[in-house]
């Protein structure tokens, strides 16, 4: 017999141990310009590249360290989408600790970066937060992280 949500046991921290947060996938109209804004205006590295003709994608990982023990994004460009996507009511964003949270912000906006909400105090806490928006219009958080 299956077992089915309503009745399968719960995992407890000793089965999760060897869990591991792999990835977060976006899906993104124009590759080269999410290419630009990770890499170049956020800072991560470009850690692998990889067609697939055959199903008309390709994948970019991109992220601050090395897969075998960070978290990454990966950035999913269907070749033949023409229009952007939604990014729909259930998506929240991608959140980054940085160290200077008010120069960085300066450096994007320079660069042509949106900023829907500046950097400042949370109203209901004492981090120092900004959002910052993606070319697809995906929200990146950023936590200043002194």
């Amino acid at each position: 017999m299956s077992q089915t949500a309503t009745t399968a046991k719960p995992a407890t921290a000793g089965q999760t141990a060897p869990f591991r947060m792999l990835h977060t996938m976006l899906r993104v109209l124009d590759l080269d310009k999410s290419l630009d804004f990770y890499v170049n205006k956020m800072g991560m590295k470009l850690l692998r590249r990889q067609d697939y003709p055959g199903g008309e994608f390709t994948l970019a990982f991109v992220g601050y360290g090395d897969e075998k023990d960070q978290a990454v994004i990966e950035l999913t460009h269907n070749w033949g989408q023409k229009e952007p996507y939604t990014i729909g009511s259930g998506y929240g964003h991608i959140a980054i600790g940085v160290p200077d949270i008010y120069g960085l912000c300066e450096t994007l906006q320079s660069a042509g970066v949106k900023i829907p909400r500046p950097p400042g105090p949370m109203k209901h806490g004492g981090s120092v937060i900004a959002f910052v928006e993606d070319p697809d219009g995906y929200k990146v958080e950023l936590i200043e992280k002194k």
